[in-house]
């Protein structure tokens, strides 16, 4: 049987493989997502300089839905993301999905991101 713990350690492994290979350039920064059981967040890093560009997640204030951990959740919080990066100036990223499978809430917010304005 495999529990909770043994999945995120999976996850972790994942994403350390993924990690060695992805890096936010500041031509091209890093879209980072992070995935708890209720709320979901995303950050646009450029890893050479060590920044965080923009950030977005269901903690925010702009944020107005009720049900945080929820498909709808992380489209609106992809939305919000790839508004605040295009603002900063960003218009292509690097997706990485923190060892997390592309279903979902990942899968959502990657799309709601991508029809936000973001390429990647």
């Amino acid at each position: 049987m495999i529990t909770k713990a043994d999945k995120n350690v999976v996850r972790k492994k994942r994403h350390a493989r993924v990690r060695a290979k992805l890096t936010g350039t500041t031509t091209r920064p890093r879209l980072n997502v992070y995935r708890s059981n209720t709320h979901i967040y995303a950050q646009v890093i450029d890893d050479t300089n060590s920044v965080t560009l923009a950030s977005a997640s269901t903690l925010d204030k702009d944020f107005s839905l009720d049900s945080k951990g929820n498909v709808e959740a992380a489209k609106q919080v992809g939305e919000l993301v790839a508004k605040r990066a295009i603002e900063k100036g960003v218009k292509s990223v690097v997706f990485d999905r923190g060892g997390y499978l592309y279903h979902g809430r990942i899968k959502a917010l990657a799309e709601a991101a991508r029809e936000a304005g973001l390429e990647f």
